[in-house]
């Protein structure tokens, strides 16, 4: 029988301790020794250079994770961009993710879209290819920007400048990159210590030696004395890697009618929540330490394709639990935008969160400048 993503979760954490849990862990635990050992030998061939990868004519900067989803990823991803842009460098977004309809993003896409306008978000599970084709487009644009005025000629050259940012590139090393950012969730920093599918490892914690830096997302939901046992452990694998910490602010509350609801006004208020992503508890919590009170809540799997019917069972549910908001993720509302309708009561309204650094944020933005300084050549 098919599990979902919560109770897989149960089993593999071991939350689970009945006769079938145990049974089940056993099985993933032998299933995890076959992914251990491709893993290792897909790594040893490029480490040895068996493997080829490509260098593409333009600096490339990964964002990846060592565990499968909730990481923290894409708001990291964002914060890159924006970071890029304030340089006044021109950027391009290579993801793997795939088209859902002709012309349409899924979910993780959409997203980055939505949240980098004027970054082109190139979709294709061949990054080689994908950067390719991102620096296509860095030509085409820097051929219709010609006849420009002369004196807009330094601004021109330096957002001409080809940085591409992969995401979720850690694993995917076919494509040479010039800086690895890991991203990792305090709250679950190394997938219970198991390789997939005994646990949420994709590969072992020795792989962050390969890193430049990581990030720690959601470092307001631990205590100090964790995030220091975590960046130890971090320390001990790579010393000489960049550490920083960052959270996730909520920074607004937006209904399917446009309108912008105030943070504040969630204190006390009844809320029924939904999501499909990797860490939903993470999600559940910053709502309730914004003072709303959640009445009730669904958890449906990552990467979930929502169906009206889907949506019609929470409104149900939530107007059963007398909830005055439902409220979910802006990852989730960009797949059921188009079936929330305006008027709809409880009215359904999406949480925008941004990554903000709380730690270590100069040397992380000086190690981005050294290497744009390394692989870029100057303007003019």
């Amino acid at each position: 029988m098919a599990i979902n993503q919560d109770q897989f979760r149960a089993i593999i954490s071991g939350r689970r301790r009945d006769a079938r849990a145990s049974v089940a862990r056993s099985l993933l635990g032998a299933a995890s020794l076959g992914y251990r050992l491709a893993v290792y030998i897909r790594n040893a061939l490029y480490d040895h250079r068996l493997l080829r990868t490509h260098r593409v004519n333009a600096a490339v900067l990964s964002v990846g994770n060592l565990t499968t989803g909730g990481t923290g990823k894409t708001p990291l991803v964002v914060w890159l961009c924006q970071d890029l842009r304030e340089k006044q460098v021109r950027c391009a977004i290579l993801t793997r993710g795939y088209k859902m309809r002709e012309g349409e993003l899924s979910d993780e896409p959409a997203l980055l879209s939505a949240l980098c306008p004027g970054t082109a978000v190139v979709v294709n599970p061949d990054r080689v290819a994908g950067a390719a084709e991102a620096i296509c487009r860095f030509e085409g644009a820097s051929l219709s920007n010609r006849g420009q005025d002369a004196r807009d000629t330094q601004g021109r050259d330096a957002l001409a400048t080809r940085v591409l940012v992969m995401d979720d590139g850690f694993q995917h090393r076919r494509l040479a990159r010039d800086l690895d950012i890991v991203a990792i969730d305090a709250t679950r920093p190394f997938g219970y210590r198991r390789l997939l599918p005994a646990g949420l490892l994709r590969e072992p914690v020795t792989g962050l030696r390969r890193a430049h830096a990581v990030v720690l997302t959601r470092c307001d939901q631990v205590s100090q004395k964790v995030l220091e046992e975590i960046e130890e452990e971090i320390r001990r694998v790579n010393p000489d890697l960049v550490l920083a910490r960052s959270i996730h602010v909520p920074v607004g509350v937006k209904t399917g009618g446009g309108t912008e609801i105030s943070l504040d006004w969630l204190g006390g208020k009844r809320l029924f929540a939904f999501c499909g992503i990797g860490n939903p508890q993470s999600f559940f919590h910053t709502v309730e330490r914004l003072g709303g009170v959640l009445v009730g809540s669904r958890v449906y799997d990552d990467h979930y394709r929502y169906a009206a019917g889907d949506l019609d069972e929470i409104r149900r549910e939530a107007a059963a639990k007398e909830a005055s908001l439902i409220l979910t993720t802006q990852k989730d509302w960009t797949k059921i935008s188009r079936l929330a309708g305006s008027q709809d009561h409880p009215p359904v309204a999406y949480l925008a969160v941004e990554l903000r650094i709380s730690a270590g944020a100069q040397a992380l933005t000086a190690l981005i400048d050294r290497v744009l300084g390394s692989t870029m050549p100057t303007a003019g």
